[in-house]
């Protein structure tokens, strides 16, 4: 059932909030949907607790933010393409997203954010780390910022997608379609909030526009460094019937792989953005 009041409170200093009194089941009221989206925009990933969506209540709760993004790569929920599985049975060794990373960067027009719904969770482990791009990009020094502002980054699928690997199969597929290269600013103004977030990430991002990858690497390991620093992060403990919906432009996010023997399956889906610059 609605409550009467939306609870909005922060779960860490940089990044992330908790929001209590909305049943996700049912549409959201012009206002909750604006409360949604402001706190998105502002702290880079929301949660929820103790929601119960069939797969047709979390198609239409995404639509309510954006058209839905079809992952080309990932194995499906039967029956609703929508909704990617990321899932990992007892008998295997390694999950989906076990490093730093941003959704979908190597998208010419990068998704907007992911809305990720948990159905089984292991007894322990299975976190997900979250870190905040925007208060990567605060701490770095001006003269940093200044040598930032110029330069693209370079982004792509296929050194992650495009190559086989046998404890993925049936999880990850289609590789041949991993042909995405994109370039982004690597300092982008946030289309909602008007902060400015560092946008690489170690998972797609490959080099600098106009620099070889010698050149660039060590940079790049500079910042991936910096921006994973313990106080840009918050590690958020799943539970069954727990949603994160996170914004891809502002945030990186890593799956913890700390459950072995144990199955944890989540459903995605991902909500088109638009152009960054």
């Amino acid at each position: 059932m609605r409550s009467n009041t939306i609870d909005v409170q922060p779960v860490n200093a940089a990044v992330g909030v908790e929001i209590a009194g909305l049943d996700l089941s049912e549409p959201l009221t012009p206002p909750a949907l604006a409360t949604v989206k402001s706190a998105l925009a502002e702290h880079g990933v929301v949660f929820f607790r103790d929601q119960a969506l069939t797969e047709n209540q979390h198609i239409a709760l995404a639509r309510q933010f954006g058209d839905i993004n079809v992952n080309r790569f990932f194995s499906h929920a039967e029956g609703y393409p929508e909704i990617a599985l990321v899932v990992k049975e007892p008998h295997q060794t390694r999950n989906i997203g076990g490093g730093w990373h941003t959704d979908h960067s190597y998208d010419h027009v990068p998704a907007l954010g992911s809305m990720l719904y948990a159905r089984e969770i292991p007894p322990l482990g299975g976190d997900t780390l979250f870190a905040s791009m925007y208060a990567a990009y605060d701490a770095l020094s001006d003269g940093l910022k200044q040598t930032l502002e110029g330069l693209r980054g370079v982004h792509s699928s296929r050194h992650v997608f495009g190559v086989k690997r046998g404890d993925l199969e049936g999880r990850i597929g289609n590789y041949e379609a991993a042909t995405q290269d994109a370039t982004h600013p690597v300092v982008i103004v946030h289309p909602e909030s008007g902060k400015k977030a560092l946008y690489v990430n170690p998972g797609f991002t490959i080099g600098f526009d106009g620099w070889t990858a010698d050149e660039s690497r060590p940079l790049l390991e500079y910042l991936y460094k910096h921006a994973a620093r313990p106080e840009f992060t918050y590690r958020f403990q799943w539970r069954a019937g727990s949603l994160a919906f996170w914004d891809n432009r502002s945030t990186w996010h890593y799956a913890l792989n700390d459950y072995q023997g144990e199955r944890r399956l989540l459903h995605r889906i991902m909500i088109e953005g638009c152009a960054l610059g």
